[in-house]
């Protein structure tokens, strides 16, 4: 890592940008000048009132006063109102480029994921041919069983043809033609798939992207995480991070009744975002925005359709860090916003 400066995002080109605020110099070249201004403006009016004469600051009526106020201080305003216009400025410009820099980010580890999934690719093509040979060969066992059975039942006099079948055949049995590849890789541990729903932490952390490498492969899980980074984008695009919510954790008990279909008050602490302004502004981008609407109704189904599969086999310690995920709380947010939890 280099000493660059620590104004913005630099170093964070990665997704993570979406999801984390930057980290921004608390006073910068903005406010110098609207300082240096302001003290300037107020020094020359000090001045004018100290230094003018006498007779022309003695009969000084209540009016007059407050036009002489407004003199002063109406400058100092605008002064501020441009620094602050300037500052809003720049910190869109910041926001566009970091979410340019996650874009391209994204799309080229897309890329590389490809480009490494070439030769395991080759591998299924061989691994799928061997298994229709030895559906091939099972079915020729099938055939010549069913034609020795059916030549006994007309001649009964002659001996039955016995057939064997190998521990390969025995083996092989259980897969079907056309087993789809993912049904042959191991299950995800639920371990790296609630870090993948949790998204990496900066841009060193290793265990995050090793997790979200594993769960993309997971065709179940690599939706849901499609889905969760669509939505946490569009938030993003509103200043809605979802580092800045504290919502009111829910127990673990509240959260099976909601996979097993309970709705209504008993449910109601899911919703535990208490964050007016992002409520707020994610309940106009909902009624604005269809796009936004779509991908927040497909990312409450996408989350309620993996919970309800994931709540069976968690325990209580599972469910509680689920619910602490950055997924977990853009369901908390959306699903209060959409009336998920009337």
């Amino acid at each position: 890592m280099t000493d660059a400066p620590k104004d913005n995002d630099s170093g964070k080109s990665t997704p993570l940008g979406l999801y984390d605020r930057p980290r921004r110099d608390q006073v910068t070249a903005v406010e110098i000048i609207a300082v240096t201004l302001s003290l300037l403006w107020l020094a020359g009016a000090v001045a004018f009132f100290v230094f003018a004469p006498k007779g022309a600051t003695q009969n000084i009526d209540g009016l007059r006063f407050i036009m002489t106020l407004l003199a002063v201080f109406m400058p100092v305003a605008m002064i501020w109102v441009a620094a602050t216009a300037a500052r809003s400025s720049r910190v869109m410009r910041e926001e566009s480029q970091r979410l340019q820099t996650a874009i391209d980010a994204v799309r080229q580890a897309q890329i590389a994921q490809q480009q490494r999934g070439a030769v395991p690719q080759e591998a299924s093509v061989s691994q799928k041919l061997d298994e229709i040979a030895e559906a091939a060969k099972k079915t020729e066992t099938t055939l010549a069983t069913f034609h020795t059975t059916r030549h006994q039942r007309i001649r009964p006099n002659v001996q039955p043809v016995e057939t064997t079948q190998t521990p390969a055949d025995i083996d092989q049995g259980s897969l079907a033609l056309g087993t789809p590849a993912e049904e042959l890789s191991p299950p995800l541990p639920t371990d790296d798939f609630i870090l993948a729903l949790n998204f990496p932490e900066t841009a060193d952390d290793e265990i995050g992207f090793a997790a979200l490498r594993r769960a993309l492969r997971d065709r179940n899980a690599a939706k849901l995480i499609q889905a969760a980074q669509d939505v946490l984008t569009l938030l993003s695009q509103e200043g809605i991070y979802m580092d800045d919510l504290r919502p009111d954790m829910a127990r673990p008990e509240v959260w099976r009744d909601f996979a097993q279909g309970a709705r209504g008050r008993s449910v109601a602490s899911l919703g535990g975002v208490r964050d007016r302004t992002s409520l707020a502004l994610t309940a106009a981008r909902m009624k604005k925005d269809p796009i936004f609407r779509d991908a927040a109704h497909h990312f409450l189904r996408r989350f309620d359709q993996m919970f309800v599969e994931f709540e069976p086999v968690a325990t209580d310690a599972e469910i509680s860090s689920l619910g602490e995920t950055r997924t977990a709380r853009a369901f908390m947010l959306l699903g209060r916003v959409a009336g998920t939890f009337d």
